[in-house]
């Protein structure tokens, strides 16, 4: 990659380097409707002794909306592209991945297809399909998608503000959903319906058996989001993965049990 198309590469995806340059890299990749700033309590405790890369998917934060093209972004491949094209830019190899929500299913995309480069994946809340499917259950039907992505495509903000708070899982501290809603409504909203609908219909179930390198899954408990018995199929399917069941609630626990997040991560990279 020259100079030129890696300095795109980084700007394009809003790209943050910090911690021990020497360390080894770990990448914290957010999910749907998120950006890099909801890793806020967690990637600085690697700093330490991690280089430590944070970035926004296109429609977050601060990337460059203008990159979007909805052909390439029409599956979870368009996202996994932009994850390796990241590191190629950094020279990075033996990376750790930390995906939450649907970035956990990138990370298992991105790795696969080039697994020399990654050293470690660590998928907190997976799932690799959310509707429920003859045995399978994803934790929705197929009309609960619809009516989600049709109440989306009506009124962004509103979903937002309704969504959170149930996503977010913590109804003993309300102003965790407030937080996340706001996030939401700073995404992009054309590219969000996009992203959502990505998201919530992409069956990647094929894909999980695939993973050759060391994988931790962090499922919480009552998760509305991605039930037990998803992060259990996750496991299972994995080759050679380990299951952490975290006390934490709801599907974000990287705002609402960081200390937690952070402990078991550090665990199993010791």
């Amino acid at each position: 990659m020259t100079g030129v198309a890696t300095s795109d590469v980084l700007q394009r995806n809003n790209v943050r380097v910090s911690g021990d340059p020497a360390g080894r890299v770990i990448m914290f990749a957010h999910g749907f409707g998120c950006s890099q700033e909801t890793w806020g309590l967690v990637a600085p405790e690697f700093e330490r002794d991690h280089r430590v890369v944070l970035f926004d998917y296109i429609g977050a934060g601060g990337s460059d909306r203008g990159a979007y093209r909805r052909g390439k972004y029409a599956s979870l491949d368009g996202y996994a592209t932009d994850v390796l094209e990241i590191l190629d830019a950094l020279d990075a190899t033996d990376v750790v991945f930390v995906g939450h929500s649907v970035s956990a299913m990138i990370g298992v995309l991105a790795s696969n297809r080039e697994p020399a480069r990654f050293g470690a994946l660590i998928l907190v809340g997976p799932s690799p399909r959310y509707t429920n499917d003859g045995g399978y259950g994803g934790g929705f039907e197929r009309a609960d998608i619809d009516a989600l992505l049709d109440s989306l495509d009506a009124n962004f903000a509103a979903w937002a503000h309704a969504t959170a708070p149930m996503i977010m899982g913590t109804p003993d501290r309300p102003e965790l959903g407030e937080q996340l809603a706001e996030s939401f409504c700073r995404f992009d909203p054309e590219i969000a319906r996009d992203f959502a609908r990505v998201t919530f219909l992409s069956d990647n179930r094929d894909d999980l058996g695939a993973v050759t390198v060391p994988t931790l899954i962090l499922q919480c408990t009552a998760d509305a989001i991605a039930p037990a018995e998803v992060g259990r199929f996750v496991h299972e399917a994995i080759p050679g993965s380990r299951l952490r069941l975290l006390q934490a609630t709801g599907h974000v626990p990287i705002l609402s049990a960081a200390d937690e997040v952070i402990t078991e991560i550090r665990q199993f990279l010791t």
